[in-house]
């Protein structure tokens, strides 16, 4: 696992996380917003395909 990654997780479990607490709170838009922020960021988790032309 690269640095990278591993801070990229670390993102999504905050995400994770934070979408929980905010949607236990009653803030069901906050817990939206912080759940669409923690999906984006876990595109970057996706196994990159080289493409050699």
């Amino acid at each position: 696992m690269t640095l990278a990654q591993a801070s990229w997780i670390t993102v999504v479990a905050t995400c994770a996380i934070a979408t929980v607490i905010t949607a236990i709170a009653g803030y069901a838009g906050y817990a939206a917003t912080i759940a669409a922020v923690g999906v984006a960021a876990s595109v970057n988790l996706l196994p990159r395909h080289s493409s050699d032309n």
